[in-house]
């Protein structure tokens, strides 16, 4: 449910307001001067907010620039019954979403709210995407292998549902490319795909991370913040490393999954989610059980399905799709001609022990890319490949 804010000096204008956004089921705040409205948009979480500009004390144009400089990302409708074009064109130079003149129409209204809700949307998206295209340039599964084969295999019959699946495999195998083709060849692809490294996040911020808090629930929680959760509502939400998750977290975690909804840290209020979870681990999480750090039944809720990713020693056959998949991306993230592998140098890397799979070739291909010449030879692969073992 989309929370508005309405800051206006006219009651009659708020309640009118008010009724029509709380028939078409949105959450509605209200604030009667631009300091207080300014002050509720930066402690609390708002996906629009309705400003008159004719205010005592702090006028319109003063609030949006005071929320400009509070990077409040809400879209602002302006709404003024002494407008013109003017004025209109100083409101969305200024960062204004639109311009709504008085008496306010209903479709009007509406329009522009679903259309500021799209902006929204498309914003996280746009963030999501730059984080994505950093991370994963050419993110397509290398290899043909047997066992490759079968994971590709996988994914394509499990993706369309919605079923969860648990990854499970070594550090640097590639979990994480198995989630985001999941992802992409799932129904919910063209929403987002919202990855929290639980091993990365200390286990008292962990549950904020996930699930959101509510402005003073802690020392640091200055404003209402969205957890992964919530972002990830309507697209998929990866929970790697998920061994290492907290046991407080691990039963909430376990309700989210059981009946769609979370509840902020600091809060009271059920908030009904809706994203498709995959989750991965290092761990053998039977062990886990056994030995008390991981829930029996969140581990039957999530491994619906298995995907087992094996190491790159088990499948050596596809070292050198992945020694060339590899330094196509490093010549073209330096800048320099494509530099080439001999065979014997394909042949080396294909005897050498990976303890750290794809990530450890990956980097070594790198280091060899900016070492040695235009072409890779069998003796440059054993003399920098792996120089502290």
């Amino acid at each position: 449910m989309a929370r508005i804010l309405i800051i206006d000096d006219e009651r009659a204008i708020r309640r009118a307001l008010r009724e029509i956004l709380e028939f078409e089921g949105f959450e509605v705040d209200e604030a009667e001067q631009g300091k207080e409205g300014v002050d509720k948009a930066t402690n609390k979480l708002y996906d629009v907010i309705f400003c008159d500009i004719k205010m005592p004390q702090m006028d319109g144009m003063e609030v949006l620039a005071a929320l400009n400089v509070a990077k409040v990302e809400a879209p602002v409708i302006m709404i003024s019954g002494h407008g013109n074009i003017d004025t209109a064109v100083q409101a969305i130079k200024s960062g204004a979403f639109d311009f709504i003149e008085k008496p306010l129409d209903l479709n009007r209204i509406l329009v522009t709210l679903r259309n500021a809700n799209d902006r929204t949307v498309l914003v996280e998206e746009t963030k999501q995407l730059k984080t994505t295209v950093k991370r994963i340039k050419g993110s397509t599964i290398i290899g043909e292998s047997k066992e490759i084969e079968q994971i590709k295999e996988m994914i394509e019959k499990v993706a369309p549902s919605d079923a969860r699946v648990l990854i499970t495999g070594g550090n640097g195998t590639g979990k994480e490319l198995v989630a985001r083709s999941l992802h992409d060849q799932s129904n919910r692809n063209k929403m987002p795909f919202i990855e929290v490294n639980c091993a990365a996040i200390p286990s008292e911020l962990i549950e904020s991370e996930l699930f959101g808090h509510e402005k003073g629930a802690f020392t640091s929680a200055v404003k209402d913040k969205k957890g992964k959760f919530e972002l990830a509502s309507g697209g998929t939400i990866f929970l790697d490393e998920i061994g290492d998750m907290s046991a407080s977290a691990q039963a909430k975690v376990l309700r989210a999954l059981q009946e769609n909804v979370i509840q902020r840290v600091g809060g009271e209020k059920d908030i009904k989610v809706d994203c498709r979870v995959l989750a991965a681990t290092n761990k053998d999480l039977r062990k886990e059980i056994e030995e008390g750090r991981f829930r029996e039944d969140l581990y039957h809720r999530l491994a619906v399905i298995l995907i087992h990713v094996p190491s790159l020693n088990d499948r050596r056959s596809d070292i050198p799709l992945l020694a060339e998949h590899f330094i196509t991306l490093v010549c073209t993230e330096h800048g320099i001609p494509r530099k080439t592998f001999s065979k014997d140098a394909l042949e080396a890397l294909q005897q050498t022990n990976w303890t750290g799979n794809i990530r450890e070739l990956r980097n070594i291909v790198e280091r060899l890319v900016i070492l040695c010449g235009q072409e890779i030879k069998g003796a440059d692969v054993k003399m920098f490949a792996n120089p502290g073992r």
